[in-house]
């Protein structure tokens, strides 16, 4: 992947590749099924799991190279 194309972590000023995708779901808000997503690097992936986590909303951690979205996920 070029640059441009690279996907960036999720935590807030960090610059790194994303090697890992977090799949959450706030229940008050979004139906079972529905899956958003965050993207993290080796460094934030259990920081950001961890926010997730304690609210309830985290779903699944998966290795970038091996996420597939569900078809009607809302992923962002």
């Amino acid at each position: 992947m070029s640059d441009e194309t690279t996907p960036i972590c999720s935590a807030k000023g960090c610059r790194t590749p994303a090697v890992w995708v977090l799949a959450w779901n706030n229940p008050k808000i979004h139906t079972p099924e529905r899956r958003k997503t965050w993207i993290a690097c080796d460094e934030h992936c259990e920081h950001l799991s961890q926010f997730l986590g304690v609210r309830g909303f985290l779903k699944d951690v998966v290795p970038l190279a091996e996420w597939e979205a569900p078809e009607d996920s809302g992923r962002s």
